[in-house]
């Protein structure tokens, strides 16, 4: 077929015949005659493999200068590898009834896709195929049985192991795709989408599954509908793409429930706003009003007010009331929902997409091209009892010991940046003091009050230290990349895995620490006027930051919300809006062209690559999310729900980037979410922990409930006369030189006819025996503290590992369903060998006269398997 009557849609050979599984592209440069010596030798070995290749010459594409060849893998080939990689074929439709009678099931139509879209092909019992065998599977068509996400995976399995150097030449390590990417041979190999996601290709062989993909699931007015993982899964993207979204879309679900619990927090403390006894007493002008308190720093601030923080003792109740304790163990329950009902939802999964026992044969002895290359010692492998390539255990030693100490130090340079980060807030303290002291702002009638020294502090400290992730993100990307590489993984799962956990251990410090250091430490190790604790010891003169009066969580709520917020909001445009501007600048030229000189191969090379580490850094994303959610949950009851919100956008946007933005990704399996599950495992044990911490120490709840309960004056139960208790009493004239504020920063109220200042503490006052020693009720807090830890952390366990056992991993349907195929598969396999042997036997007694006595006619043999 002449190239001008090609559809700009075919994804065949010229002879329209021929599928185009895979493309490479090449540019002829300076270097050429290497790269074209190199691409001769390459693409010969394919040819010796059995792919059959088709070269479009340059001067035939749009451009004039990218070369491509399409590769096309004829049954035989498919066959055989399909053989190799033990890839599981129907052979028998499945014959067990599906009875999902959900109640009030007319509720869930609208969210409902159309049955051909949600479930693209009838549900088979399948086996690994076997090419020996193949009458023995479901083969209606040769050219249809292996769907293209599997003829892709193929391809690529053989593109990653053939060799570009000739048979005489020594040098192994030139083999594979990849290194031919590398080294510039080849600008890309990709496998092609089937249309134009806007709209149905002509060619009535397509199957416009992209265009189906985007028009029921990418577009954002679908947040709604289910999504069609059958299609993502199993026919477009892969297993290891589906799994991804399933577990993004179940997370998104169970974030519902948790949103509407803690928007119900929420609205309770805005409900109990004027109960609040409290921060009454801090408003109030004869309570608050007539407060004075100690400086906040040293020289630069003056004597001050308890009332001026009227304000954000009210926002301070609308996360620190009695309903942050029951969200807390809500979520530590909520938690272990989650993963246990993903645990079901992973293994209905797991059997739907032939997955069961995948890792074991797949993953585990499949050794990753690079490691074959690079390790030149061989061992035999016990278990496949074939020679095979080592690390020796010294080089291994040696590049662990060298990785290891690599994430230390940026680690160590992540705490560093912290530190710096919390000196900045120490030094711009006092200085915000002072300028905002008569700032103008100070007289504004709504926003004027919120505008503190405090505010202004944390708010700045937040966005630097957001800044200051962004950057080390960036560095440290290539680093994991570049030390995972060096460590040299045996299998692309120990790859994975690897990367996984240097990668999440630095998120983990980079963007946790802040929110650490605002929980745990901020206002925990002050000191008392006269003896201030400082950073770095007094030289430094950098004095520990305190609290502010309403508390720390109102601060860590600050935080948390900058930094969550700033993630998301980042990340979507990075993920979205970047690839769309590079995709529209590249292909500028191609849209004068008309649709006969831009071909399918041409459109996807013009589209972004979505690279090895594509998913990785959206389980990265989705993940470092959770912990703020989790970990923190205590301080914001609403930021589930801002997560979902993200999430409901973030599930469609990654459709959208993925279908019409990206080329398609080559198809690969995967059973689990991999390394993140023991992630979120470890995160979910943690966040308990965490979250009692929280309410223990960061929150004011205790210290109330000590009051209202044990010190009462009245022994009512309520909170009237709280803030004269909780504030101990410090002689102004026992203030060191060092610490007093100078003159001019005092206000005008204060005259020496004030004597004395308090501060945030249970201490003695001056003149006491045992002056500025806690008080007797300082230990009591601290002992309700730390009872409060450990029956909460006790509870929410006891009810955590409970649900657990409760809830099995494996639906008890799935586990009939697989015993059920194991048995159908040794029964059809026995009943396929016996009718071979029927028929081989049929044969032979046409040269024998006698009549066989061998199994005349054997009974159906009763399969009794182990898995029964």
């Amino acid at each position: 077929i002449d190239k001008q009557q090609h559809s700009k849609d075919s994804v065949f050979f010229r002879d329209g015949v021929r599928r185009v599984d895979f493309v490479l592209s090449y540019v002829d440069d300076k270097d050429g005659e290497r790269k074209q010596e190199r691409r001769k030798i390459y693409e010969a070995n394919l040819e010796k493999v059995g792919l059959e290749l088709e070269t479009e010459d340059k001067s035939e594409s749009e451009d004039g200068k990218t070369s491509f060849v399409k590769i096309h893998a004829p049954w035989e080939v498919l066959a055989t590898y399909a053989d190799v990689l033990k890839i599981k074929v129907p052979f028998k439709v499945n014959d067990i009834p599906d009875n999902k009678d959900i109640p009030m099931n007319w509720l869930s139509t609208p969210f409902r896709l159309p049955g051909h879209i949600m479930h693209p092909e009838p549900d088979y019992f399948t086996a690994p195929f076997n090419k020996s065998k193949s009458d023995f599977f479901l083969i209606d068509n040769q050219e249809t049985f292996f769907p293209p996400s599997t003829r892709n995976r193929i391809v690529f399995y053989i593109l990653s192991r053939c060799s570009y150097f000739k048979d005489e030449c020594t040098d192994k390590d030139k083999k594979g795709i990849k290194r031919l990417l590398n080294n510039g041979t080849y600008t890309a190999a990709f496998p092609l989408h089937d249309s134009r996601y806007w709209t149905r290709s002509r060619d009535p062989n397509c199957e416009s599954e992209r265009y189906y993909l985007y028009k029921y699931w990418a577009r954002f007015f679908c947040f709604f509908k289910e999504q069609p993982l059958d299609l993502v899964s199993r026919k477009y993207y892969g297993e290891k793409i589906g799994i991804y979204f399933a577990w993004l879309g179940f997370y998104t679900e169970m974030l519902l429930f948790a949103a509407i619990v803690g928007t119900i927090c929420f609205i309770y403390g805005f409900l109990t706003y004027d109960d609040n006894q409290w921060s009454k007493e801090i408003c109030s002008e004869a309570i608050g009003g007539n407060i004075v308190m100690c400086p906040l720093c040293d020289k630069k601030c003056g004597y001050w007010k308890l009332s001026s923080t009227c304000n954000s003792s009210w926002q301070s109740h609308l996360f620190d009331n009695v309903a942050t304790v029951f969200f807390a163990i809500f979520m530590g329950i909520w938690v272990t929902l989650f993963l246990e009902f993903w645990k079901r939802r992973q293994a209905r999964l797991e059997y739907e997409w032939d997955l069961v026992d995948f890792e074991e044969e797949q993953q585990q002895l499949q050794l990753r091209p690079e490691y074959e290359t690079k390790c030149s010692k061989r061992k035999l492998n016990r278990i496949t009892q074939e020679m095979e390539p080592y690390l020796p255990i010294t080089s291994k030693c040696a590049r662990l010991c060298l990785s290891g100490a690599t994430v230390l130090f940026w680690i160590s340079l992540i705490i560093a940046c912290i530190i710096g980060v919390i000196a900045y807030r120490l030094a711009v303290f006092a200085a915000f003091a002072s300028i905002m002291k008569d700032s103008p702002t100070t007289h504004l009638k709504v926003v004027g009050p919120l505008i503190t020294p405090q505010l202004a502090t944390s708010v700045t400290a937040s966005c630097i230290n957001f800044v200051i992730i962004m950057i080390l993100n960036l560095m440290y990307e290539k680093v994991a990349i570049w030390i995972t590489d060096m460590e040299i993984p045996k299998t692309h799962l120990e790859y994975d895995n690897k990367l996984t956990m240097k990668m999440f251990l630095f998120q983990f410090v980079n963007y946790y620490s802040s929110c650490f250091y605002v929980a745990f430490f901020k206002g925990k190790f002050v000191g008392y006027p006269g003896d201030y604790a400082y950073m770095f010891s007094k030289w430094s003169k950098l004095r520990n930051e305190e609290c502010d009066p309403g508390g720390c969580l109102i601060e860590l709520t600050t935080q948390l919300v900058i930094v969550m917020t700033g993630k998301q909001v980042w990340g979507n445009i990075q993920e979205a809006l970047v690839p769309w501007l590079m995709n529209w600048w590249g292909s500028r030229k191609a849209r004068r062209h008309p649709e006969s000189l831009y071909s399918r191969w041409e459109q996807d090379h013009d589209l972004q690559g979505f690279g090895q580490l594509g998913l990785f850094y959206e389980y990265l994303e989705m993940v470092i999310q959770f912990g703020f959610i989790t970990l923190f949950v205590a301080s914001f009851p609403l930021a589930p729900l801002l997560a979902l919100f993200n999430n409901v956008i973030e599930v469609r946007v990654d459709a959208w980037k993925l279908t019409t933005q990206f080329r398609r990704p080559v198809a690969s399996k995967a059973h689990s979410i991999g390394a993140w599950q023991e992630i979120l495992n470890g995160m979910a044990i943690l966040s308990v922990v965490t979250n009692a911490f929280i309410v223990a120490f960061t929150s004011d709840m205790i210290p109330r409930l000590v009051y209202m309960y044990a010190y009462q004056p009245d022994g009512e139960m309520n909170m009237k006369g709280y803030i004269n208790n909780s504030l101990s009493v410090f002689n102004i004239s026992q203030i060191p030189e060092a610490n007093s504020p100078e003159d001019e920063v005092n206000p005008v109220w204060f005259n020496s006819s004030i004597t004395t200042c308090r501060y945030r503490d249970y201490r003695y006052p001056s003149g006491h025996e045992k002056q500025y020693a806690h008080t007797m009720q300082f230990w009591h807090i601290l002992a309700a503290k730390l009872a409060f830890i450990i029956i909460m952390e006790h509870v929410v366990f006891l009810v955590k590992f409970f649900v657990a056992w409760m809830i099995p991993d494996v639906p008890s349907d799935v586990r009939a369903r697989v015993k059920r195929e194991r048995y159908l598969v040794q029964e059809y396999l026995h009943n396929y060998e016996v009718e071979k042997l029927k028929d081989q036997l049929g044969q032979n007694t046409n040269a024998c006269t006698c009549e066989p006595t061998i199994y005349p006619s054997l009974a159906k043999h009763e399969v009794l398997s182990e898995c029964l």
